[in-house]
């Protein structure tokens, strides 16, 4: 971002009272530039389509297209834009597609104003920025044991990628996610394979006919 060029945001959500909410945080303030508002994903994707966009705070659950899918194709459309989900809900049915999705961070709408700031200059960033409830959640995840047959697609793909030895930044590039999401991947792989670090996954992955 240039120093002298405000954080251009678009804010995403299906009730108007909370857009103009948010719109309101923002307001005033020469480090954010709310360029426009939209009430789903749809509506989103075409605003991004138009217009240049930094990050993109974005509900999930919403008609039309929700987050999560619209998450997923901005990954392809609009690389360069981060997406900061914004919303009430925290549990795995939420969360998990929308990291998968490639969110750069995940945020509930209870956080203080303060922390809404951070974390839209720490998106910006390509920082990842969890609320606690959704990083325990995620580590919880991580935690539970379960069989290299539960590998996603996605986790396929980095387990590939890592195998012929790309980094987690050309990974990260390749797939048109944050480099923080890739080390999320990893860590979901290594628990299912029962290893600690790449190398083990490797050959834990060829042992077991995943490559």
């Amino acid at each position: 971002m240039s120093a002298n060029r405000p954080i251009r945001l678009l804010i995403v959500d299906d009730h108007p009272i909370v857009r103009d909410g948010l719109h309101g945080v923002f307001h005033g303030d020469p480090a954010f530039e709310v360029r426009g508002e939209a009430g789903d994903g749809a509506e989103a994707l075409e605003f991004v389509a138009r217009e240049e966009i930094d990050v993109v705070l974005m509900d999930l659950r919403m008609p039309r297209m929700g987050g999560a899918a619209a998450i997923e194709q901005l990954r392809t459309s609009a690389p360069r834009t981060r997406v900061l989900v914004l919303t009430t809900y925290d549990s795995d049915a939420d969360v998990l597609p929308a990291i998968e999705a490639g969110a750069t961070g995940y945020l509930l709408k209870d956080a203080p104003r303060e922390e809404l700031l951070r974390a839209v200059h720490a998106a910006h960033r390509g920082e990842a920025v969890l609320s606690p409830s959704v990083a325990s959640r995620l580590i919880g995840q991580v935690r539970q044991p379960s069989t290299p047959d539960a590998l996603s697609q996605r986790e396929l793909e980095v387990l590939r990628m890592v195998a012929s030895g790309t980094t987690n930044r050309e990974a990260a590039a390749k797939l048109f996610i944050s480099e923080a999401t890739i080390k999320t991947h990893l860590l979901h792989i290594y628990a299912k394979l029962g290893v600690r670090d790449r190398a083990a996954a490797v050959s834990a992955a060829h042992q077991r006919g995943l490559l």
